[in-house]
């Protein structure tokens, strides 16, 4: 790993160029988003998540932990969870990646503000925590519910993502003084043999060894990664499984216990693995893992987590719609972890799985206008429900918690999304997602037009083409049956996967894509039990559900599917939206009735009224 083998373009994950991953990712230099779907809601997540984050983080108290850390110990001064210190981070991060897509005096002063009451709080050693630092705990004393190496991942993913987004800055120096702190505490035979309950830090310490050019980081990742699996942690009455530590990851076959730490976990394995460490066999037990998430442990939104206990994967196929868990963090963490493995293998079904947790599973979790925040994605609400928790969707998104992890999540998910839609290698570009703006992957520069998702044409012009052959490939989606593809007004049918086409391409060509999406019915797998003899409506990369605000006079607890009708555009609904019209039917009726479903990631913008994305079928009255 050395430094002049990293390219420097703001991104999220940036493998080495001397690892082994096939794809290369280009970040936000290179991709620049111009308009759209995704730019507007970028947009409405820099003018209202972002830009309230700092103020939330003062009324919670973050800032004034870490600004008391640089006193004395008070322990009655500390304010919330003991991981407060991560949510600044998240948000610092935010604020990076959104400089680095559309610079800001105003973004680069809060960081450099916030980021010196960091600095401060940080300890002569390396070691910083402000909870530890203010009550005066002992270090590392609990590490399975501390989150100190979290809330650290946090930090170092928030420093490498500022330093490549304006380059060398204070919290860069932070970020290196706790990774020399870290090596001098756990790594080696006389160090401490922990690890933390909360993955995290596997991803950010490979992170931190890419930018600085230091492999002892990357050398600790592995370490955490390897010493994980022996049943160490146990606390709170939590099971190893609890902590992805029941099983050694070279071993284990699937996910298991809370969703986020597990997928996290499985990020971080892949980045050693992306970076040539690999020597445990990793990969393999990587791909049976996310296989059989995909399978068994995934809902139709690209959620994952069946169970409010332990924020926790259930068992193969327990997928129960209405107490389905689906932490927003938990999607975010499986683009994380797909991200990573489509740069390790080039495999399509990596990139599916982006697009349909994006659209769905992650966008969900955050309200049209951009300030309000779902922790849990039911994908489905009942009517009368009674709340006993302040994360229930019944009681709308909210806009800040307790335990605030997921809004600052997704301002730094939503801020990074260019880093997500395009590839290179040494002679080709690779298209992910689809979004209007440019791709300068460095042998070619692409202009990118779609309405996508609403529309169903990507049009893809080369407005560069160097001097050389070089291919493009672009994703048709596993949802798409029908698709197209035209080079020189000559079209040709294609099938779900990457279609590639190579040439020596002309200034001005195009390359268009056609990905019909006409409504679609998915049926429960007959071994989830919850939505066996269901449907769910989809259209395009969009799940879609049936709220209850548009049916007046008919509980859709009762609703049953008949048949779907036609795709109506509601410019006035929802700032723009395509409905899906569907025939119905109410429990025991043999009635028809009108109905209609929208996209599930704008459900209760409107109020948080009964909701469903599973339909059960209606049945043949006699």
């Amino acid at each position: 790993m050395t430094r002049s083998s990293v390219r420097h373009d703001p991104m999220p994950a940036q493998p080495s160029m001397d690892g082994i991953a096939v794809l290369q990712p280009l970040g936000l230099a290179a991709v620049r988003l111009s308009d759209g779907f995704w730019v507007e809601r970028q947009q409405v997540n820099r003018n209202a998540a972002i830009a309230s984050g700092r103020q939330r983080l003062e009324v919670a108290g973050n800032l004034e932990n870490l600004t008391r850390a640089a006193g004395h110990a008070d322990p009655d001064a500390y304010r919330g969870p003991y991981f407060m210190d991560s949510d600044v981070y998240k948000w610092l991060e935010a604020v990076a990646w959104e400089f680095a897509r559309e610079p800001g005096d105003e973004l680069r002063r809060d960081f450099d503000e916030i980021a010196t009451i960091v600095a401060a709080a940080q300890q002569s050693d390396g070691y910083l925590n402000s909870y530890v630092q203010v009550t005066g705990s002992p270090r590392y004393a609990d590490l399975a519910f501390g989150h100190e190496l979290y809330c650290y991942g946090h930090l170092l993913q928030a420093a490498v993502a500022a330093r490549r987004a304006f380059g060398d800055n204070r919290l860069w120096q932070v970020a290196l003084n706790v990774g020399d702190h870290l090596v001098r505490t756990f790594a080696g035979d006389g160090g401490n043999r922990g690890i933390d309950g909360h993955p995290i830090i596997e991803m950010a310490l490979v992170e931190l060894a890419r930018e600085s050019d230091d492999r002892r980081y990357a050398e600790l990742a592995r370490t955490f990664v390897e010493r994980r699996g022996y049943n160490t942690l146990r606390a709170h009455g939590r099971h190893p499984s609890y902590f992805a530590d029941r099983v050694p990851v070279r071993e284990s076959t699937t996910v298991e216990g809370h969703a986020v730490r597990a997928v996290y976990l499985a990020a971080g394995a892949t980045d050693v693995v992306l970076e040539g460490l690999d020597d445990a066999g990793y990969f393999a037990a990587l791909r049976t893992q996310w296989q059989n998430m995909v399978a068994a442990k995934t809902y139709v939104t690209g959620g994952l987590g069946s169970r409010w206990d332990g924020e926790a994967f259930g068992d193969p196929y327990e997928l129960p719609p209405d107490v389905a868990y689906c932490e927003t963090c938990a999607a975010i963490g499986s683009v994380q972890w797909s991200w990573r493995m489509l740069l390790a293998t080039g495999e399509v079904q990596y990139a599916d799985l982006i697009e349909r947790t994006l659209f769905n599973g992650m966008l969900a979790g955050v309200s049209l206008d951009g300030d309000e925040f779902f922790y849990v994605n039911a994908l489905q609400l009942r009517s009368d429900v009674v709340s006993d928790d302040h994360r229930h969707p019944v009681n709308g998104r909210r806009g800040w918690f307790d335990v605030a992890c997921c809004p600052p999540n997704v301002m730094r998910t939503l801020a990074s999304l260019g880093g997500y839609v395009a590839t290179r290698t040494a002679d080709g570009v690779q298209v992910h997602q689809y979004a209007s703006g440019t791709i300068d992957a460095g042998t070619a520069r692409l202009r990118v037009q779609t309405a996508y998702p609403w529309d169903d044409v990507v049009d893809i012009e080369v407005e560069e083409p160097g001097d050389r052959e070089f291919e493009i490939a672009v994703r048709i989606p596993a949802w798409c049956a029908s698709a197209t593809v035209t080079v020189d007004e000559d079209e040709h049918p294609v099938s779900p996967g990457y279609h590639r086409v190579r040439r020596q391409w002309r200034a001005g060509e195009h390359l268009r894509v056609r990905l019909p999406q006409p409504a679609r019915v998915t049926v429960g797998h007959p071994r989830a039990d919850a939505v066996r003899g269901c449907v769910a409506i989809e259209r395009g990369p969009l799940v879609y559900c049936v709220e209850q605000v548009d049916h007046p006079g008919l509980a859709i607890d009762d609703l049953e599917f008949r048949s779907l009708g036609a795709v109506e555009r509601v410019e006035e609904l929802l700032g723009g939206i395509d409905v899906v019209r569907f025939t119905a039917a109410a429990h025991g009726s043999d009635q028809d009735v009108a109905a209609s479903a929208v996209p599930f990631f704008a459900w209760a913008n409107r109020g948080a009224a009964p909701m469903r994305v599973w339909l059960p079928l209606a049945q043949v009255l006699p």
